[in-house]
């Protein structure tokens, strides 16, 4: 269809035209203000006249869509001037032939509102890939801002699937209709606009299964006589009782509809015939408002009464209503020929409420409710149809509509959910870890912004990355989404490790070249002495160039020399009977000196006792020292003061060896390194505790980066029950070293 036919409408469209803006003048005379519809014609006339207004897929002419959809909100709806004026004039603006600024000159602010909302959300529906996304109905919720704008958007969708029956656009009627049944059809129910959501709900399961829908159709079209009969059975009994109980009302049936039908054959996997509720029977009572819940109940012990109730089939609305103002007592009874029926027990005002929506809602209660999300927005939107000043609700409206989330696009148009104050870094890291790790940046709107940037509803977003780029520890004060901070710390913790592995395999490429030997408890304790708690740490600052390796691996290499000197000094530990002996090692220290101190407990007119430095223990190779006031001191051969005491104090100097008998338990203290596992503290001391005339007298544990060190003092006679204990330590799983102090 060419531009110049699509802009011209056929003889039967100018009489639709005609008939609509009669009606429509009508409807809306007591709503408009002297001037409206006659300014309306004009900006419709000047739209006409600029060949602006193109027909959509289906052909239909837009000037024709919006008469009919503004008859539909005013009749059905109960909008008012701004919502129809609105409709109308939206086209002429979207084409062009009309400014915004002309519009607020001359309907006012809250009709050049609305109208903006329109624009908005016919933009959102460009974006194809959006409308498919769950997160749609709250995006359009949220963008649209004004609630008159979700319920003009929700009439104009009901005219459309009004008119596609015979389109021969199959494909864009499908699209359509699946738009109704998942977008509109929830919106409507939510709004209290049950026939409306019905009618979407049929509708598009008559476009979407076609056969399904007439086969169904076709069933009740087939039952109906009898159904109107069994009907009129059903409900004469129940007349005469209510009369009987002097209750005011009237009754009708409903079959359900098409939708629903359609819903419980698939649910309980039956045909038409298997649903046994196809029709309920609505009892409306007129009561006075206080007496509206007793009347209910009321009617509800008079038909359990006469039929068996189905207690599983029972639905309370009356106690406790919906969401959406819906209130009403269901009960589900065994009539005539063993047939279920459902009845409905509401007033007047109950259904009036369940017919029409918000717009009867507000004229019985006016609810305001709190606001946690967008189905409760939606479920307290109905104070705004009040029948007055559209302008003072509205304002009202803005003060109960807290936005908690945004919705953002990328190029491509998919569509994600973020809470409100999220930023360009949550966005990356909503979208994929890598690209929040290497953001650096975004566009939004050609415009380059920073990590820090909030987004707003609508933002079209394009992350920029660079592969040089990793997280920073300062990110996580940037974004408030808990992803997000979960993988900062993921990114950033596996960086520290490969750092750390990285730096761990430049420290030990270094002590190869140097020849420097590779000791664990040495290497720990050097780190320890360093200040460090953690083996991460330290590497981390070595990947950092905060600590520098040379002087890391000059302090190492005293620690190991130092250790490995101690070593060096060590005699091979014996028996306490080869001391007695006096084995060849003693024989050579006291070749030329007959003088032997002899260590024994009983030793009278001396004064003597272990030394502290290096704690000996029977068996172990000893001398003596002579202080100055505290008698000799017995410390051990390879003891690190030995050498300086021997080099200073050469005449002070003592030999000595232990009596051939033992009995007396000395301290020792054993450094102790391995891996920090559960249990290990106990394995340890169950060990020791397990030893014959040892005693653990003290335990320290320090924990670094998964390793332990331990210092262990016990008492115990001699060195050979000294290496016996050793040895049993360092049999327990876990433990990579057992060194004596």
């Amino acid at each position: 269809m060419d531009k110049t036919k699509s802009d011209k409408f056929s003889p039967e469209e100018i009489d639709k035209v005609k008939s609509l803006d009669q009606e429509l003048s009508r409807l809306a005379e007591k709503a408009l203000q002297p001037g409206d519809y006659d300014m309306v014609r004009t900006y419709l006339k000047r739209a006409a006249e600029s060949g602006c207004m193109q027909r959509d897929t289906f052909g239909f002419h837009p000037l024709l869509n919006d008469l009919e959809t503004a008859v539909l909100v005013v009749q059905e709806i109960g909008l008012s001037r701004g919502s129809v004026i609105g409709v109308m004039i939206s086209t002429p603006v979207k084409c062009g032939s009309v400014t915004i600024e002309q519009v607020k000159k001359d309907f006012g602010e809250d009709v050049a509102h609305i109208i903006k909302g329109l624009l908005r959300i016919r933009d959102l529906y460009k974006k194809s890939a959006a409308v498919e996304s769950e997160n749609f109905r709250s995006l359009l919720v949220t963008f649209a801002e004004d609630m008159r704008v979700i319920l003009i958007m929700l009439a104009n969708r009901v005219n459309t699937m009004r008119k596609i029956k015979d389109t021969p656009q199959v494909e864009a009627q499908r699209k359509v209709s699946m738009e109704a049944a998942y977008l509109y059809a929830p919106l409507a129910h939510k709004l209290g606009l049950y026939k409306l959501k019905s009618e979407l709900e049929d509708l598009s399961l008559k476009y979407l299964e076609h056969d399904a829908y007439y086969h169904i159709k076709e069933k009740l079209n087939e039952t109906k006589r009898s159904r109107d009969a069994y009907i009129a059975d059903f409900i004469d009994p129940i007349e005469k009782k209510l009369r009987e109980a002097g209750l005011k009302f009237h009754m009708k049936g409903r079959t359900k509809s098409i939708h629903s039908i359609w819903q419980k054959m698939k649910k309980q996997h039956v045909g038409v015939d298997g649903v046994y509720d196809l029709f309920a029977i609505r009892i409306i009572l007129d009561s006075e408002p206080e007496k509206e819940k007793m009347d209910c109940w009321q009617t509800f012990s008079i038909i359990t009464d006469m039929y068996q109730s189905n207690p599983k089939r029972m639905r309370d609305w009356l106690s406790v209503p919906k969401s959406n103002g819906y209130e009403s007592l269901h009960i589900t009874v065994l009539g005539p020929k063993q047939k279920w029926v459902e009845v409905q027990i509401r007033t007047e005002r109950m259904d009036d409420i369940a017919e029409h929506g918000l717009a009867a809602h507000w004229r019985y209660k006016g609810i305001r409710g709190g606001q946690s999300g967008v189905d409760e927005w939606l479920a307290n939107v109905r104070s705004v149809l009040e029948t007055g000043d559209d302008m003072q609700l509205m304002d009202q409206f803005k003060q109960d509509l807290v936005e908690d989330e945004v919705f953002v696009f990328t190029p491509k148009g998919d569509l994600f959910k973020l809470p409100m104050g999220a930023t360009v870094l949550d966005f990356a890291y909503s979208i994929h870890t890598k690209v929040g790790d290497q953001c650096i940046g975004a566009k939004i709107g050609n415009k380059n912004v920073t990590i820090r940037q909030k987004l707003q509803s609508g933002d079209q977003v394009e992350i920029l990355t660079n592969k040089n780029q990793t997280p920073k520890q300062d990110w996580l004060n940037i974004v408030i989404t808990g992803k997000a901070r979960t993988k900062i710390r993921q990114s950033i913790k596996e960086l520290e490790s490969k750092q750390a592995s990285m730096a761990k395999e430049v420290l030990e490429r270094k002590m190869n070249n140097r020849k420097i030997d590779y000791d664990e408890a040495v290497f720990m304790h050097t780190i320890t002495k360093m200040g460090y708690k953690s083996v991460t740490d330290f590497y981390a600052d070595i990947a950092n160039d905060t600590l520098d390796i040379n002087q890391v691996l000059e302090t190492y290499a005293a620690a190991l020399k130092h250790a490995r000197g101690e070593a060096e000094h060590t005699l091979p530990t014996q028996s306490a009977k080869d001391f007695v002996m006096q084995p060849e090692a003693e024989r050579k220290l006291y070749a030329n000196n007959d003088d032997v101190m002899v260590i024994d407990e009983n030793l009278k007119g001396i004064e003597f006792q272990m030394a502290k430095c290096c704690q000996p223990v029977y068996g172990d190779d000893v001398f003596g020292f002579v202080t100055n006031g505290s008698g000799i001191k017995i410390h051990r051969t390879d003891c690190p003061n030995a050498p300086q005491l021997r080099q200073r104090f050469g005449y002070r100097i003592v030999k000595a060896r232990w009596a051939g008998k033992r009995g007396t338990q000395y301290p020792i203290t054993l450094h102790v390194v391995g891996n920090d596992d559960l249990g290990i503290v106990n394995n340890i001391t169950s060990v020791i505790s397990k030893e014959e005339k040892i005693i653990l007298r003290s335990i320290s544990i320090d924990s670094f980066d998964g390793l332990f060190s331990g210092r262990l003092t016990v008492m115990l006679e001699d060195t050979s029950k000294l290496q016996k204990l050793i040895k049993k330590l360092k049999t327990i799983k876990g433990i990579k070293n057992v060194s004596r102090s």
